[in-house]
């Protein structure tokens, strides 16, 4: 599978990652497991920070904003994924704070017609020596803000 990014359909706000289905995400009965949404999801992050330069690679001190820890993770299922395949994920950021920040997200079929599940991920940035939240670091935030889904305008 191809990361090109004429690969991904364009999304108003926040990014859209395509994420494969492999045999062994799926349940017993041929669905994708409850449990592998969050594995995807981190699939559809990953490569999105990556390219812009912020990726694990052993050494925390290199990447910073890498090292933080899952506050909170929320989702909710309207329509099974069924069977091996690729999946829609359409994630941006609701709020990006001094330490901490909100992902929201939807899985969508890669036609965007069907809406698999929607949810959010909270995430503290942490300091490595003493675990403790730590402000995100200014490489972070120019990256956080690509994502940033816009306020409504007011009337």
């Amino acid at each position: 599978m191809s990361h090109a990014t004429t690969d991904r359909p364009v999304a108003e706000f926040g990014h859209v990652e395509h994420v494969p289905v492999h045999f062994d995400d799926l349940d017993a009965m041929g669905i994708l497991h409850n449990a592998r949404y969050a594995v995807l999801l981190e699939r559809a992050l990953t490569p999105y920070w990556a390219e812009r330069g912020v990726a694990f690679r052993g050494d925390v001190r290199a990447a910073p904003d890498v090292f933080h820890a899952v506050r909170e993770f929320t989702i909710s299922y309207q329509a099974p994924v069924t069977g091996v395949g690729t999946v829609a994920v359409h994630f941006w950021l609701e709020h990006f704070g001094t330490s901490s920040a909100r992902y929201a997200f939807e899985f969508r079929s890669v036609d965007g017609t069907t809406v698999h599940a929607t949810g959010t991920r909270s995430i503290v940035r942490l300091d490595p020596a003493t675990l403790r939240p730590t402000a995100w670091t200014e490489v972070g935030r120019a990256i956080a803000a690509t994502l940033l889904r816009p306020a409504p305008a007011s009337a």
